[in-house]
């Protein structure tokens, strides 16, 4: 089986080579991702050479729009779905706000109701809770308390009466790490009729979707944690898109990609993103043998990225999970859940993340937006849970430096 190089990988991110960041170990990157090469570089030459307004006929302008249209087409080729079923916004909270306003409109006054987990980062929950508002009814798909894991059976039983039209959760959530089989999950939601929205924040890092796959009619990630600019990136399949109001201006309307784009986006950073792109293709290249066609180059890259982490993950599990002065949150195997994991303790997390920064490790503390998944199940939000997350560029030797600063703290 193919092995991820790690050496080439970590040489396609600047931050390696900076020296403010030498010995420093990243186990912070649910909170975003290291930027690669392509996408800094595509920044810097659209700032430089085409910071006007885009699709004019004069040259600056022609190649400005241009580039945004490239990004748009070759992440679309990558997930799987058309160029204009993907559109671009300021972050995912603000694109899950926006889609929230006409889903709003669609089911107001109807009868429908919509399914949101306690599993979810907040941009995926509030938004959707807020609709009962406007008398629609949200149920909630609750996790188990002591795993924090959601039962697809459970969801069975909220879909059985039909009126369900929309289904919301994550594809692992920030805190419990788990993930979730959205295939069987949106399987599920369109045999009762409804749509679903997915939120890929925590997973997207750890391999673009593949759209035909999953089944999903929404699904939301984040490019600053996907190795790129700060943009959200919403993917919406065209039936479900084009049933909903639009939200931006009135003649962009039949337009599908501008549909829920209601101000006017980033030109610079949306052709950056195409240089997310470059990366999973650079790394094709150094790894497989040529496929002309995007969708399996992503496919392969995923699963190469996730064996990687599949790898370096397990024995951080088993170093936490044995510890008694801790409670490790999720699936104690790598295999199941994202590298994205969460320890509540007898104190507060930011003391423990404050001392690993001592020895070079950067980590976080505190809720993440997740409080609700926390409470639920029974997490002290004033201590919150210390976060420890990596992606497929971390290296063994890092996570064996994190594995000696932790016994070091947690037994001082």
């Amino acid at each position: 089986m193919t092995v991820l190089d790690t050496d080439f990988v970590r040489a396609q991110f600047p931050a390696f080579q900076e020296a403010a960041l030498d010995g420093q170990a990243f186990f912070e990157n649910a909170g975003g991702s290291y930027t690669c090469r392509p996408v800094i570089d595509r920044l810097f030459r659209f700032y430089r050479q085409r910071k006007v307004q885009p699709y004019a006929p004069y040259e600056a302008s022609r190649l400005g729009g241009e580039e945004m249209d490239q990004a748009r087409a070759r992440l679309a080729a990558l997930m799987g779905v058309e160029a204009e079923e993907v559109s671009f916004g300021p972050s995912t909270s603000a694109n899950t706000f926006v889609l929230a306003q006409a889903v709003r409109k669609w089911l107001a006054g109807t009868g429908g109701a919509v399914v949101v987990t306690n599993q979810d980062h907040e941009a995926n929950s509030g938004v959707w809770r807020r609709l009962a508002e406007e008398g629609i009814e949200v149920r909630e798909w609750r996790i188990d308390p002591e795993t924090g894991h959601l039962d697809p059976a459970a969801l069975g039983r909220l879909l059985e009466d039909g009126r369900v039209k929309l289904v919301c959760f994550p594809h692992c959530s920030n805190v419990v790490g788990e993930i979730n089989p959205v295939t069987q999950i949106c399987g599920m939601a369109r045999a009762a009729g409804a749509f679903t929205c997915v939120d890929g924040v925590s997973y997207a890092p750890h391999g673009f979707p593949d759209m035909a796959a999953l089944g999903a009619d929404v699904y939301l990630f984040s490019a600053y944690k996907t190795y790129g600019p700060h943009q959200g990136i919403m993917v919406i399949r065209r039936a479900f898109g084009e049933l909903l109001p639009a939200q931006g201006h009135w003649f962009n309307a039949g337009t599908l990609s501008k549909r829920f784009t209601p101000a006017g986006p980033d030109h610079a950073q949306i052709a950056a993103c195409a240089g997310m792109a470059d990366y999973i293709d650079d790394l094709h290249a150094h790894h497989f043998a040529p496929e002309p066609d995007a969708t399996a180059r992503n496919r392969a890259v995923h699963g190469l990225m996730r064996a990687q982490e599949v790898r370096l993950l397990q024995p951080l599990l088993d170093q936490l999970a044995a510890r008694n002065d801790l409670r490790l949150i999720g699936p104690r195997q790598a295999e199941s859940r994202a590298p994205t994991v969460a320890v509540a303790l007898d104190g507060p997390a930011e003391r423990v993340a404050a001392a690993l920064a001592a020895k070079g490790i950067m980590a976080g503390g505190g809720d993440f937006y997740a409080g609700r998944p926390l409470e639920a199940m029974g997490v002290d939000l004033g201590r919150g849970v210390l976060r420890l997350s990596f992606v497929h560029y971390t290296s063994q030797a890092e996570v064996a430096k994190l594995m000696l600063a932790l016994d070091e703290v947690l037994s001082a």
